[in-house]
């Protein structure tokens, strides 16, 4: 194994003690390892598991997926590329924007258009935009569906799986070399999820190329971890978890995320009404409402609203995260959305 601070072997027999039932691959046999990080509790702890591994921050990348694109916030939480960025900078690790041109509300809008470009940061801190300029031209003006089909729930591939595919298949560091992406995708979290392959070759993995070769693997650390030992590793680092969690969130994707359940509607629609009114136009625009069955209206309707307070209302709706990342010993404490009961991805 690749001697990174020092031997890892050791800290890897650690490692596999706290991933139970998870082939845990040659940490050291890759030139880089790629952890794509949206501020929820699954990818931080698995980036900290990288570190307990001993693997050098310098060897580890963040990459963060703007939905919303550089635009104005529609669907994202407004303080995530703040909090991902500092969250980063206090593990010594170098994080990576990404994101579809216009972002979520461009691609929800399209009528006779194709998708639009990804575009990257590098290492050098220019942006890289490619793609756009081809495939179909067709019509969404709706919102993505609760389904496991991606085809559907558009959201996922248009602005995040597909746009990470961009990076690898275009930056051209990447030809020649070993790499690891790292999602913190769990089984717990859904039947579906539950199927996915701890570690598998990824989807843009091109080891057998003619012209050039690209070995990327995929591995999911906390596949088989419960949500309590997610939890415990992201207290013994003592970081402080994304905003929503203290809001009473479950689970951290969008701040208007389609699998919302009645009670975030609730919660959104009385303290940030700003993100809430335009999901609830669109919905009576397109005639099609997220859920088959209610608008979101009807859903906050009969929900409860989180109590939330004030000072991380703010923090959640600012672009700028100012709170502490890594908080005093003795002082960390379970946010108020830890082990409550959410909706979740298919």
């Amino acid at each position: 194994m690749r001697d990174c601070n020092g031997s890892i072997e050791e800290n890897e027999v650690a490692l596999v003690a706290h991933t139970p039932n998870t082939t845990v691959p040659d940490l050291g046999s890759y030139d880089k390892i790629l952890a794509c990080v949206s501020g929820g509790k699954d990818g931080l702890a698995s980036v900290l598991l990288l570190l307990e591994a001993g693997v050098s921050p310098d060897r580890i990348e963040i990459h963060h997926h703007l939905v919303d694109g550089e635009g104005p916030t529609f669907m994202d939480w407004p303080v995530s590329r703040s909090y991902v960025h500092k969250l980063g900078e206090a593990l010594g690790i170098r994080t990576i924007d990404s994101w579809r041109q216009g972002g979520f509300l461009r691609e929800m809008l399209r009528d006779n258009q194709s998708t639009a470009a990804v575009s990257f940061q590098t290492l050098e801190g220019d942006v890289v935009t490619v793609g756009g300029t081809r495939g179909p031209k067709d019509r969404r003006r709706k919102f993505p569906q609760v389904t496991a089909n991606l085809k559907q729930r558009y959201c996922s591939p248009a602005c995040k799986i597909d746009v990470f595919s961009r990076i690898l298949t275009n930056d051209l560091r990447f030809r020649g070399q070993r790499i690891l992406v790292i999602t913190g995708e769990r089984a717990e979290e859904s039947p579906g999820r539950a199927n996915y392959a701890k570690f598998e070759k990824h989807r843009d993995d091109l080891r057998n190329g003619r012209g050039y070769t690209r070995h990327i693997d995929h591995w999911r650390p906390v596949h088989a971890f419960t949500e309590e030992q997610v939890w415990d590793v992201i207290k013994r680092h003592r970081i402080n978890p994304h905003p929503a969690y203290h809001l009473g969130w479950s689970r951290m994707s969008c701040r208007t995320c389609i699998f919302s359940g009645p009670n975030e509607w609730a919660t959104v629609r009385l303290h940030m009404p700003q993100a809430f009114e335009p999901i609830a136009q669109y919905e009576r625009e397109f005639g099609l409402t997220i859920q088959h069955s209610e608008s979101v209206d009807e859903q906050a309707d009969r929900g409860v609203p989180h109590i939330c307070q004030l000072e991380m209302l703010l923090l959640a709706e600012s672009e700028n995260y100012y709170a502490e990342i890594i908080v005093p010993e003795g002082t960390w404490v379970h946010p108020t959305g830890a082990f409550k009961k959410g909706n979740g991805p298919c």
